[in-house]
């Protein structure tokens, strides 16, 4: 692409993650002691967004953050990645979301997601964004969120022909809801990209197997979707359309972490998409953008570069 740089504009969650590691998982009634502390800026809004920047995209985020000492560490994190944040807007009266998660010896973990001001993030900081958002190569969206503010965000993008990448998760509000119920909005997604489990549920297809993966793709297909993008963890990806049905096959790397794996490959899918219009190579693309972010610990500090997604997929071919 010549002239500026593709733009991608991100919406989804911001939180703030508080790892506590401790002998054991507290019990109800029971106290225990910490042996270490870590918090960092995590979420489906920052993560996607600096994947998509490291990418060399230029990248908008629209999130929602609170009045406390955890929003500003979100704007520190973000802005020195060049991610801009002119939309990320606070309600001083809230929380920004914060995951609390324990961690015991043995590495299991028990983790408590508290919403905060991604509660908040509400249609008219759609529409206050509605000017980058038409000016985007690709909007992506987090469903993990009010849900009258996807739809929202997908009227605007089908407004003025914007592609869209949609991860259709449960709305904050509707944590229980059967997702076969999704607004009729949903669909009209350029690619949603659910895992297994969620695209099962949205279609309620009773088994969730990599056998039905190619019918559970061509039903969200059915419904309007242009592409089904079905991620699969190590047995890879399922792309589906209109025509055709492929299995991507996933990188086979050293496993240290997946925390920031699904946040990796939807911001590096959007940058690809950003710039080229070819799904299936972009999913490759993506899937090494995801196994490289397996390969370290964290969340913003695991995602790769732009060249390193590259290194591996050349190492692939080589092999």
């Amino acid at each position: 692409m010549t002239g500026r740089s593709p733009k991608v504009v991100v919406i989804g969650g911001t939180y703030a993650d508080m790892a506590i590691r401790c002998g054991q998982v507290p019990s109800p009634g029971q106290s225990v002691t910490g042996s270490a502390l870590s918090y960092t800026i995590t979420g489906p809004g920052p993560n996607q967004a600096l994947e998509a920047a490291l990418c060399g995209c230029e990248v908008y985020l629209i999130s929602k953050i609170g009045g406390d000492p955890f929003a500003q560490m979100a704007r520190n994190a973000l802005v020195e990645s060049g991610v801009n944040m002119e939309y990320v807007t606070t309600a001083e009266a809230m929380n920004t979301g914060v995951i609390v998660t324990f961690v015991n010896a043995a590495g299991e973990n028990a983790t408590c997601n508290f919403a905060g001001a991604n509660s908040a993030l509400q249609p008219r900081d759609i529409t206050n964004a509605e000017e980058v958002i038409a000016d985007a190569n690709v909007c992506l969206i987090h469903g993990q969120l009010p849900q009258e503010t996807i739809v929202s965000a997908l009227r605007c993008t089908e407004l003025y022909g914007i592609k869209v990448i949609l991860n259709p998760a449960r709305p904050l509000e509707k944590p229980t809801q059967e997702t076969g119920d999704l607004p009729i909005e949903y669909f009209s997604a350029d690619i949603v990209i659910p895992n297994l489990y969620e695209a099962a549920d949205i279609t309620e297809t009773s088994a969730a197997n990599i056998r039905t993966a190619k019918l559970i793709g061509s039903d969200l297909v059915t419904r309007g979707v242009a592409y089904a993008v079905i991620t699969m963890g190590k047995r890879g990806c399922m792309v589906v359309d209109r025509n055709n049905a492929d299995q991507i096959p996933a990188f086979d790397v050293d496993l240290v972490d997946h925390t920031a794996s699904g946040d990796a490959f939807a911001g590096a899918l959007a940058a690809y998409c950003a710039v080229e219009n070819d799904v299936r190579a972009a999913v490759k693309f993506a899937s090494a953008a995801g196994a490289l972010a397996c390969t370290k610990f964290g969340s913003l500090e695991a995602l790769p570069t732009k060249a390193e997604i590259i290194e591996l997929l050349q190492k692939e071919d080589i092999e």
